[in-house]
C-alpha cells in the first residue's frame, strides 16, 4: 500500500519540502510530486474525511489502475492451476501461451497477481503446489469397519489404509486387520499397482512399521521399509512429528474415506474381510470419479490428464518381504537366525569381523558385513536346530571331515576283513550321531598301515569278541601281541566268566 496519507500529512500539516518528505517516506522526490499533483487534480481537500481509508484514497487517486480492463479476457485460472502441476511448466510459459492467443491480454505481473488471488481462494491455509508424479501420501485411518464373527460374535475392526497422489488426489483405499510391517509393505505394493506406477517421494506418518526412530532432521527408517523403497526407486520422507499439514493430502483423504466409506457402510454387517474389500473397492471407485467442487474435475480425470504419464514405472519383479537382524559370528564361524545356524567364511571370525547383519526372506538367508554380502544360503525350516554350512567357508582341516561318510568307512573296513567291518559298524552305531565316531574309526583304520593285515584283522576280531569297540582297545591288543593268542570259545558254559588263577583273586569260599 502506497504511503499516501503520510505524504499528504507531512506536506499539508508539517509543511515539509518535497525532498524532506521523500527522505522520510523512503520514496523518490518525483513520486512525492506525482502524488501531490494527483491530489490537486482530483480537487481533494485536506484533511480528508475520517471515513476515507487508505484503500479509498488509492481509488480516488488511481481510478484507472483499479478499474477493470475491457477487452482483456482473463485466462481460465482452473486450467492454469492444473497445468502448473505438470513438471517443468512455469507461470512464464503459461503467460506466453496466453499472450499468443490474446495479444492485448494481461501483463505478466498482473497475470501472476491474479493467479495468486485465485490460488488463495482455494483455501485459507498454506498450500503446496505438488508436481505430477512427485509425491504419494500414505496413512492408516483412526476408525474402521466392524467385522463380526458369525460363530462367536467376536468383533474385530478393519482399519483403512489410504494412499493419495499429491497432484491429482487420486485415492486408493484398502481395509486391513493389522498395522504390522508385512501389512504396511503389502498395502504400498497394492497402492502402486493401483496407480500403475511409482512417485518419486513417499510421505508416511511416523508409525513404527515405517519409521524406527522419528527425528526432525534424520528419521531412521525400518530396514525392510528402506529396502522396499530402494526396490521401487522411491524416496521415503516421513512427515514431521505432530505436523499433520506435512501430509495434508492424506489427512484429507482419510477424512473423505471415513465419511464416504465408513459412514456409508455403517448399516451393513460384515463377517469376513473379502466382503469388506469388495464394498470398499466399489465406493473408492465412486470417490475417484466424483467431480471435485472447486476444480470441476474428478480425481480420475485429473490423474489421466496430468499424472499417469509422470509416474515412474513399476519394478520388473515384485518386492520380496524381508527381515533384518543384527547378529554376531560365533566361534564355529556361524551366525544364528530363527534358531538355525548359517556359515560365513571362517576368516571373518579370525579377523575380528564379528558384527554382521542378516537379511532373511521366505526362501533365503543373506549375511552382510559393512553393507557387502558375504554369504547366501537357502533358508532352513527344519523343526530342530540345524547347521547350514558351505564347504568353502570351512578351514582346510575341517573340510577333510566332509569327505568321510559312514558308508565309506565301513567299505574301507570291509576291504581289510569282516571283523574290521563289524568293529567299524559297532563304533558308528554306538554313537548318538555317526559323525561322533568318525575320528575313532579313522584312528582304527590308520593302525592297519603299521601292522600286517592278518594281525590287524585278528586284533579287530578279539576286540569284537570282548565288545571292546574302541581305538584304544585295538591298539592295546596289537601292542601286547594279544592278537597272536587264540580266541576263547564264548559258547562254552561259564566261559565268559572264567578268570585266570591268581593269588590275589578271591574264590567263592571267601564270601561264605
Amino acid at each position: 500500500m502506497r504511503k499516501l496519507r503520510e505524504i499528504f500529512r507531512l506536506h499539508f500539516e508539517n509543511k515539509l519540502s518535497t525532498r524532506a518528505i521523500a527522505r522520510s517516506c523512503n520514496v523518490s522526490s518525483s513520486t512525492v510530486q506525482g502524488y501531490l499533483g494527483r491530489f490537486a487534480v482530483r480537487g481533494l481537500l485536506w484533511p480528508l474525511p475520517e471515513r476515507v481509508d487508505d484503500l479509498e484514497i488509492e481509488k480516488l487517486l488511481f481510478p484507472d489502475e483499479l478499474a477493470p480492463k475491457r477487452g482483456r479476457p482473463e485466462p481460465d485460472w482452473a486450467l492454469v492451476h492444473r497445468e502448473l502441476k505438470k513438471k517443468h511448466v512455469t507461470k512464464m510459459l503459461l503467460w506466453q501461451e496466453y499472450r499468443e492467443g490474446c495479444a492485448e491480454g494481461l501483463a505478466y505481473s498482473q497475470f501472476c497477481e491474479r493467479y495468486r488471488r485465485y490460488f488463495d481462494s482455494l483455501g485459507l491455509v498454506a498450500r503446496r503446489d505438488h508436481k505430477a508424479g512427485e509425491r504419494t501420501f500414505v496413512d492408516f485411518s483412526g476408525d474402521g469397519i466392524d467385522l463380526i464373527d458369525p460363530i462367536t460374535g467376536e468383533v474385530s475392526v478393519a482399519k483403512l489404509f489410504v494412499a493419495v497422489l499429491g497432484a491429482s488426489n487420486l485415492t486408493y483405499v484398502e481395509p486391513v486387520l493389522h498395522e504390522d510391517l508385512p501389512t504396511w509393505i503389502q498395502c504400498h505394493i497394492n497402492a502402486f499397482n493401483f496407480f500403475g506406477g511409482v512417485t518419486e517421494i513417499t510421505v508416511p506418518d511416523n508409525l513404527k512399521s515405517g519409521v524406527t526412530k522419528p527425528d526432525y532432521y534424520e528419521p531412521d527408517l525400518n530396514p525392510t521399509y528402506a529396502a522396499f523403497a530402494g526396490h521401487y526407486k522411491t524416496a521415503v520422507i516421513p512427515a514431521r512429528v505432530r505436523k499433520p499439514r506435512d501430509k495434508a493430502k492424506v489427512e484429507q483423504g482419510v477424512l473423505l474415506a471415513e465419511r464416504w466409506i465408513i459412514a456409508a457402510l455403517r448399516h451393513r454387517q460384515f463377517h469376513n474381510l473379502v466382503d469388506v474389500r469388495a464394498a470398499v473397492r466399489e465406493i473408492n471407485t465412486k470417490l475417484n470419479d466424483r467431480p471435485m467442487q472447486k476444480l470441476g474435475y474428478s480425481r480420475r480425470q485429473l490423474f489421466e490428464a496430468i499424472e499417469r504419464s509422470a509416474l515412474l514405472p513399476l519394478p520388473a519383479t515384485p518386492f520380496e518381504l524381508c527381515d533384518y537382524k543384527r547378529v554376531r559370528v560365533n566361534l564355529d564361524y556361524h551366525v544364528e537366525y530363527d534358531a538355525h545356524y548359517y556359515s560365513v567364511h571362517y576368516t571373518h571370525y579370525i579377523n575380528g569381523h564379528r558384527d554382521m547383519e542378516v537379511r532373511a526372506t521366505a526362501t533365503g538367508i543373506e549375511v552382510f558385513f559393512t553393507g557387502r554380502r558375504i554369504a547366501a544360503h537357502g533358508r532352513s525350516y527344519h523343526p530342530f536346530k540345524k547347521y547350514v554350512t558351505l564347504p568353502e567357508h570351512m578351514p582346510a582341516s575341517h573340510r577333510q571331515h566332509l569327505d568321510w561318510t559312514p558308508t565309506r568307512l565301513i567299505r574301507w573296513g570291509e576291504s581289510i576283513g569282516p571283523s574290521t567291518k563289524v568293529l567299524i559298524e559297532e563304533i558308528l552305531n554306538r554313537r548318538t550321531h555317526p559323525e561322533q565316531g568318525f575320528k575313532s574309526c579313522l584312528a582304527v583304520l590308520r593302525l592297519a598301515k603299521d601292522f600286517p593285515a592278518e594281525r590287524f584283522e585278528r586284533a579287530c576280531a578279539r576286540a569284537v569278541r570282548y565288545r571292546a569297540y574302541s581305538y584304544k582297545s585295538v591298539k592295546a591288543i596289537l601292542k601286547n601281541n594279544l592278537d597272536k593268542e587264540p580266541l576263547p570259545d564264548l559258547t562254552e558254559p561259564d566261559a565268559q566268566l572264567a578268570l585266570p588263577l591268581h593269588e590275589n583273586v578271591r574264590g567263592p569260599e571267601y564270601y561264605h
